[in-house]
């Protein structure tokens, strides 16, 4: 409640904070919208409400912010918002590059073995013929 008592008394940081918090509810309202409508699996969505729900906190609570941004070294504490959102992204762009990896390798398996049994099937074929 703290917070949002300094988010509506402005300042110089307001407009920031206000779109960064906007930008995160928005956010996690794609990323739910996307599980409801099944267009993302459940598992896949983690990393992004986790990533959401990180940012929305650090938004919201401007002295862990601070905090967090002089632990790093950044003077500016949204420049470290963005950092961290930008890591959180590279985290999952790992992820899902393990995934599709994963199924490039399994598309390739499956490719042979559909070879081999064709193969199987013509010779059954020519045996029966």
């Amino acid at each position: 409640m703290n917070s949002l008592i300094k988010i509506l008394s402005g300042g110089l940081g307001f407009k920031v904070q206000l779109v960064a918090i906007l930008g995160s509810l928005l956010l996690l309202g794609i990323i739910l919208g996307l599980v409801r409508n099944r267009r993302l699996r459940e598992e896949h969505a983690l990393l992004w409400l986790l990533t959401g729900i990180i940012l929305l906190v650090l938004s919201l609570v401007r002295p862990l912010l601070d905090i967090l941004s002089r632990w790093m070294g950044i003077y500016y504490p949204p420049a470290a918002l963005f950092l961290i959102g930008f890591g959180f992204t590279l985290l999952i762009l790992m992820h899902f590059s393990v995934l599709v990896s994963d199924l490039a390798e399994r598309n390739k398996r499956l490719a042979q073995e559909i070879a081999l049994l064709k193969r199987e099937l013509e010779e059954i074929k020519k045996k029966l013929s």
